[in-house]
């Protein structure tokens, strides 16, 4: 349904030349517009119906109980079967915190969800060996576990933008039918959805500039060249680049053919999955800045370690 409408929109109605910069950056704008804003009111009203159902008091409680690591360990699994890249993970991430799932559960997924996806571990298998692949999503899983137990031994609820006036949106109430619980998810959905659609529209606009006019050659170019130093390098480059990791790892392959170390290539395809700058203009109006470096810093850090395993290895 997005790709018809994208590609009404852009060649159609628009008339723009497919293949042209400008065509490819209009095309992804409004292709990804429609499919962020569309998950951020249908899974957030989707998540606040189920709520309705359960005292987000009663969920927090009941994930309290699970022993230490077993909550992050089951967001981070359900993130990487998950089929969503990292803008489209928010409206999930949002949901959870909404829920009153406990931060540092609902960041191990929002970590996970773009870094470990089916299709490119079936890629990675086909190109690299499936021993290297079952590694690639183990550590994908690991990382989105620590940094979600890191996060939230920090306690920083209180960074979460999600909160008015001392308490979560989200309130415990009484519901009289299934009407009033449609009612309510969708006026759930529509808050959270005027609170940030404007933040989408424009971490969208830094990506679809990018796609469309910053070359993918100009990023490799520089990657793998500085030894030591080009795994932290690999991440730092890859950051403003916006795209999935199955979309990413055929590009790994010819990178890796071209010398650059295999490690090397893995965090740069983890940083354009999980750290886009897209994605940050997004969890701005989620997190406060002060939690937004400290998730990036832990989950760079991740991607950097694992990167320098896979050079080991490999």
């Amino acid at each position: 349904m997005f790709q018809y409408i994208a590609d009404f929109l852009t060649y159609s109605l628009l008339g723009l030349v497919e293949g042209e910069q400008f065509a490819q950056s209009v095309h992804f704008f409004v292709y990804d517009v429609f499919k962020i804003l569309f998950l951020i009111f249908f899974v957030v009203s989707f998540i606040a119906f189920l709520r309705t159902f359960f005292a987000p008091g009663k969920i927090k409680r009941a994930m309290a109980k699970m022993r230490f690591g077993s909550g992050n360990l089951l967001a981070a699994c359900f993130g990487a079967v998950t089929p969503f890249c990292s803008c489209s993970s928010i409206p999930l991430f949002i949901g959870f915190l909404k829920a009153r799932v406990p931060a540092g559960v609902a960041f191990s997924f929002l970590v996970t969800s773009p870094l470990v996806n089916e299709v490119a571990f079936v890629i990675m298998g086909g190109l690299f060996g499936w021993k290297l692949a079952v590694l690639y999503a183990i550590s994908g899983i690991l990382l989105g576990v620590f940094a979600g137990l890191l996060l939230g031994a920090f306690n920083l609820e209180k960074n979460l933008i999600l909160e008015e006036k001392g308490k979560m949106i989200s309130q415990d109430t009484s519901f009289k039918g299934f009407k009033s619980r449609i009612r309510y998810a969708f006026q759930d959905g529509r808050q959270i959805f005027k609170k940030i659609y404007l933040y989408i529209i424009a971490g969208v606009a830094v990506g679809a500039a990018i796609h469309g006019y910053v070359p993918d050659e100009f990023f490799v170019n520089y990657v793998g060249k500085y030894e030591l130093l080009s795994v932290p390098l690999a991440v730092i480059l890859g950051v403003p680049i916006y795209a999935g990791c199955s979309t990413v790892a055929p590009v790994i392959f010819s990178i890796t053919q071209n010398g650059v170390p295999l490690g090397t290539s893995m965090a740069f395809m983890m940083s354009i999955a999980g750290l886009s700058l897209p994605e940050a203009v997004m969890l701005k109006r989620v997190l406060s800045l002060k939690l937004l470096a400290i998730f990036f810093g832990i989950v760079a850090a991740g991607i950097v370690a694992i990167g320098y395993l896979f050079n080991i290895i490999s």
